[in-house]
């Protein structure tokens, strides 16, 4: 998991930040390539269309790989329609910039946003969603993320994000409102946010990923780590839950189960078939996506003019 994804200016005044949910967390990297189907008729399967007129497959954006063999550069369709980090950061350090002068204009110079936490764990939206895939550093740390990011990420809680400038909610709120109106958050609409949730739990159902999960699933028991069904079972196991506790036990099942799902190609199938769920759904609210993807070129575009 990530410490990437922004929440609202006024939900980082009181927490530095919050670590999101591995299916909505942000993509990372500026210039992030995405492929196009170039024109063509394919269209999307819809079992509701008198409801949805599915948009033509060819205008949505395909799933993109970078290197086979690292999931972290992978990039599902969604994407393509939300901030990638260096365009959240553009907009958030804008945003912030026109936060403190409203605030120190209203009788707040002491006043600051809160920083972001430090990076904990995956550091892109599929950088861990299909489990860990780093089997140097499982060898180590098992499921936990590696202990420099812990050891950062836990002080930065710890110190929290005080403020002792006084200032008041109805001020804050102001201010808030103020820079809404200059700068826009890159918040995903709950739309794409949705979509990218559902999908990663639709995606389990998938007849070919019920299938790799079971000879996942077998290959675990013949390496003596049997009752998981799925990948991430084993990640979510209660005796490998303690933050600050990494057992041999747990080492043992981690490379075990990143070398089961390496056999069977675990990560990619189940990646091909979101990517093709996320295609479908996006193509029955293509108009709403291409919105989305339009207003974040939109909020840099009027974060950089500050």
């Amino acid at each position: 998991m990530t410490g990437q994804q922004k929440g609202s200016t006024m939900m980082r005044l009181t927490a530095k930040a919050a670590v999101p949910v591995t299916a909505l967390v942000l993509a990372a990297g500026a210039g992030t390539a995405y492929h196009y189907s170039s024109g063509g008729t394919e269209t999307a399967a819809d079992s509701d269309s008198a409801t949805h007129r599915a948009a033509p497959l060819g205008k949505v954006a395909q799933a993109y790989v970078g290197s086979p063999d690292d999931p972290a550069t992978w990039r599902l369709p969604v994407e393509a329609y939300m901030p990638t980090a260096t365009q959240a950061r553009v907009v958030s350090q804008s945003r912030d910039q026109l936060l403190d002068q409203c605030m120190s204009a209203a009788g707040y110079d002491s006043w600051e946003p809160a920083p972001d936490l430090p990076e904990l764990g995956g550091k892109t939206l599929t950088d861990w969603r299909y489990g860990v895939h780093d089997a140097r550093l499982s060898a180590e740390r098992g499921y936990h993320p590696a202990a420099g990011e812990q050891e950062a990420y836990d002080k930065a809680m710890e110190a929290g994000a005080v403020d002792e400038s006084g200032a008041d909610d109805a001020t804050l709120r102001g201010c808030v409102e103020q820079v809404d109106g200059k700068v826009p958050d890159t918040q995903p609409p709950a739309m794409v946010q949705e979509i990218s949730g559902k999908s990663f739990e639709k995606s389990q159902q998938a007849p070919e990923v019920v299938a790799v999960f079971a000879k996942w699933s077998s290959c675990m028991k013949g390496k003596g780590h049997g009752g998981y069904k799925r990948p991430l079972d084993a990640s979510d196991d209660p005796r490998f839950t303690d933050p600050e506790k990494v057992t041999g036990a747990e080492i043992a099942t981690a490379k075990a189960d990143i070398a089961c799902r390496d056999t069977y190609d675990v990560a990619r199938t189940w990646f091909d078939a979101e990517s093709k769920i996320q295609r479908n759904e996006i193509a029955k609210h293509l108009k709403d996506f291409d919105k989305a993807a339009s207003a974040t070129r939109d909020a840099v575009a009027k974060a950089k003019a500050v």
